[in-house]
């Protein structure tokens, strides 16, 4: 009788078994289905069916005001333009902030000086042209914006000396070294100047600025040169303030910073960028202007 129980029980249980099994193959079945039918992402490939994730940067931002206003991510009110970003969008408070964002997130979009770029994100073709030195100086590529470093007026000597370094051959050969266009030529010959120079201003310009610092150092040795890393409003208030010799600006002068003299030290051009994984190559400044007002939110909507 034993034996007999035994034997039905063990034969319950392989039937029980053999049905989880079948359920279990079912359960696949059906989620492999269910990946197909809703575009979820699969594990070798771009999801085009995800939300994108707008990324900008903070206010103040040179690059942020001169992005709104060449793609027209802004609108007039009252006799102001008014920066119409989405809320939605993440906000990365330095270019290399943008940067790691927009490298780690697969469905990330965002924008960068040309200068910056590098092979942890993908540089969008716009409107058809490829973002390069060669065409922004050709035209072809319209998202380009000048560098400026301000002054107020009566500027030291040892910071006339560095910006005459800035302006001349040596230093524009600098700034066409690390990706930039140049403005500018003319020689170079140091007055000797000592002292120190505080600049101030936009993550945009700092790299270049660093170089252009090591480069002019070498050449005048009294000199000393502080470059203060932070954006090109804050900059520009420092230069009226008083608390540094130079600001640094990824874009034009507001009205409201008027009694500052501006130069252009180089041309940039702001790229558009996305996460290496992202399939898409090519995209329009309309397109651009959608996804950051947010009347685009999905990548398969593009």
């Amino acid at each position: 009788m034993k034996k007999t129980v035994c034997l039905l029980l063990a034969g319950l249980m392989t039937i029980g078994a053999l049905t989880g099994c079948g359920s279990s193959a079912d359960n696949k079945k059906d989620d492999s289905a269910k990946t197909e039918t809703t575009g979820e992402k699969k594990s070798d490939g771009f999801d085009t069916s995800s939300d994108i994730t707008v990324v900008s940067r903070e206010d103040g931002s040179g690059t942020r005001g001169a992005f709104i206003e060449l793609f027209g991510v802004q609108q007039e009110e009252n006799g102001e333009k008014v920066d119409m970003t989405t809320e939605e969008a993440v906000i990365a408070n330095s270019t290399a902030v943008m940067m790691t964002t927009v490298a780690g997130d697969d469905y990330a979009i965002g924008y960068a000086s040309l200068g910056s770029l590098d092979d942890t994100t993908k540089a969008l073709k716009v409107d058809g042209v490829e973002p390069s030195v060669d065409t922004i100086k050709d035209g072809s590529y319209k998202i380009s914006r000048p560098f400026n470093i301000v002054t107020k007026d009566n500027v030291s000597d040892v910071a006339q000396d560095f910006i005459n370094y800035i302006m001349s051959d040596d230093g524009q050969k600098v700034i066409e070294d690390n990706g930039y266009i140049s403005v500018s030529d003319g020689k170079f010959e140091s007055n000797g100047a000592k002292g120190k120079i505080v600049v101030a201003g936009s993550s945009s310009v700092t790299p270049v600025m660093e170089k252009l610092k090591e480069a002019y150092l070498a050449v005048n040795k009294e000199a000393e040169i502080e470059v203060q890393e932070s954006d090109s409003t804050t900059g520009m208030t420092a230069a009226m303030e008083g608390t540094c010799d130079i600001g640094m600006a990824s874009r034009e002068l507001k009205d409201s910073e008027s009694e500052l003299k501006a130069t252009a030290i180089a041309m940039d051009g702001i790229a558009v960028i996305v996460n290496k994984n992202n399939t898409l190559d090519d995209i329009t400044s309309d397109q651009v202007k959608d996804i950051y007002l947010g009347d685009v939110t999905s990548w398969d909507e593009l």
